[in-house]
């Protein structure tokens, strides 16, 4: 998997303060995309065992009070992408078993293969379906447009 950015302290994308992941390669080339930039796998730079052990001590600093983990992209739930999404999932459900944990993606929740729902059977909230520019909504929240859903599971 590679990824595009990583913030280990954001307020945008999902509630509280947040490590955020942007990983790279997304199927949907949604017209009016923000990230265009991720849609391709090759892109950005590989997600290594250090990016990993770097996003678990961030999770775990007690010096900022961050709520969890959010992964976007690109999409977090590509077919390239989700066994590693996979293995980071895990170990934030291990290893701070306090923070929640956001997924976007474009697959919308009935269209999941068992990879990618083992994937959401650990996480606190998905936020699915493609972005439609003509759905476009600067109202809502953690969302681009009406269409998208937000699922919260209890894990």
């Amino acid at each position: 998997m590679n990824y595009h950015q990583y913030y280990p302290i954001d307020v945008v994308n999902g509630p509280g303060t947040r490590c955020t992941l942007f990983v790279s390669g997304c199927v949907h080339q949604c017209k009016g995309c923000y990230n265009q930039s991720t849609q391709r796998l090759d892109s950005g730079i590989a997600f290594t065992q250090q990016a990993e052990d770097r996003i678990i001590a961030d999770l775990n600093d007690t010096r900022i009070k961050r709520r969890g983990l959010s992964l976007s992209g690109g999409d977090p739930l590509h077919p390239a992408n989700v066994a590693s999404v996979f293995q980071l999932v895990k170990r934030v459900r291990a290893e701070c078993p306090d923070k929640d944990i956001w997924v976007w993606t474009g697959y919308c929740l009935s269209e999941l293969n068992q990879e990618q729902r083992d994937v959401v059977n650990l996480i606190d909230t998905l936020i699915d379906g493609k972005y439609e520019q003509d759905k476009r909504d600067l109202n809502l929240e953690w969302r681009g447009s009406s269409n998208q859903i937000i699922h919260t599971f209890t894990v």
